[in-house]
């Protein structure tokens, strides 16, 4: 993958790291963006294993967390179905989910590990260099993660996690104009995620706006949206 793959953050050459890095696979030496890969046969699903649940969430506050790459191929002809890359930004703690610890019998008796649940992940942050066994362009690919990268701004954890659940619920929309009431027929949902915030509304309504300020969603005026391609 180091010689077909490049860096979606700025284009160059991806290099390999030497065997058993501890967290990342592939790195750029231009821009110093780390990667993890992660393969499967099949489709991507909703849910992909990781390693150590304590450790995936310490690695979610760490400098050095890398990116991560997304590969599924078909086992009977080995041809890629889908690759794609989630920028690091998109993890937050509520897509991380522990598994049951293992059994005293095991060999790694209580050793608890994570799955990423990539269905709570906005559509925003999967890019797809091939989706369905077709290739996207270099451009285009460059661009979809150069629309992403607001996300780093967002501030802590918890304001991440607040900005990536309302993007998930406007996505969840089927139509691409929306209201206001459409979102808020999120908030029970909202509520049960961040149940210390007392005024949900307020919240999505915030949210909501700084999507706008990013070009993510247009403001139609009366309490209207469209997502924007």
């Amino acid at each position: 993958m180091s010689r077909a793959g490049f860096c979606p953050n700025c284009g160059r050459a991806l290099n390999q790291f030497e065997n058993n890095k501890p967290v990342a696979d592939f790195y750029c030496g231009n821009c110093s963006e780390e990667y993890e890969l992660k393969s499967k046969h099949g489709e991507v699903g909703k849910k992909i294993m990781d390693g150590a649940y304590a450790t995936m969430i310490e690695r979610l506050q760490a400098d050095n967390n890398p990116n991560f790459f997304f590969l599924t191929y078909d086992k009977s002809t080995l041809g890629v179905r889908n690759f794609l890359t989630i920028p690091k930004y998109f993890f937050v703690p509520a897509i991380i989910e522990k598994r049951k610890a293992l059994a005293s019998t095991a060999r790694r008796a209580g050793w608890v590990g994570c799955n990423i649940d990539v269905s709570n992940i906005p559509e925003l942050g999967k890019i797809f260099y091939v989706q369905n066994g077709v290739a996207r362009s270099k451009d285009e690919v460059l661009d979809r993660w150069s629309k992403t990268e607001f996300i780093k701004s967002t501030g802590n954890i918890e304001a991440k996690g607040w900005l990536l659940d309302v993007l998930l619920c406007v996505e969840r929309i089927k139509q691409d104009e929306f209201s206001l009431e459409d979102v808020y027929a999120f908030e029970g949902h909202l509520q049960a995620k961040h149940p210390s915030n007392n005024n949900v509304r307020a919240k999505i309504r915030q949210q909501l706006q700084f999507l706008r300020d990013k070009n993510v969603i247009q403001f139609l005026g009366r309490g209207r949206y469209r997502r924007m391609n």
